[in-house]
């Protein structure tokens, strides 16, 4: 079976190795065992993806998001108003250009 081409990374682009090395840990951005029960109670009452629902179907969220990005604003970070439940690859997609699109607008 063929190998795969290497994927062309242009000199100086960042990996997802790269930049997870320069983040603190998932606990210390406040994401531990509080976070955990929190998420888990949510996603029992909000079972399904909203962005799905908005579209016309029906899929399992496993990620609980912030809808506003809380940057360590324990405020946001608690305000389950706040909160919105996502399957992966609305989280991992959609939710990501959406966040990037502001982030842009705003500097």
């Amino acid at each position: 079976m063929p190998k795969r081409p290497r994927m062309h990374r242009p000199h100086g682009s960042m990996v997802k190795a790269d930049y997870d090395r320069g983040r603190e840990t998932a606990a210390a951005r406040g994401y531990g065992s509080r976070w955990r029960r929190a998420r888990l109670a949510y996603l029992r009452e909000h079972p399904l993806c909203v962005m799905c629902q908005s579209a016309g179907r029906v899929m399992e969220a496993q990620v609980v998001d912030h809808i506003r990005p809380h940057r360590g604003d324990p405020h946001l970070m608690w305000d389950r108003g706040n909160w919105q439940s996502l399957c992966k690859r609305h989280h991992d997609g959609a939710k990501q250009r959406i966040d990037r699109a502001a982030a842009a607008a705003s500097a």
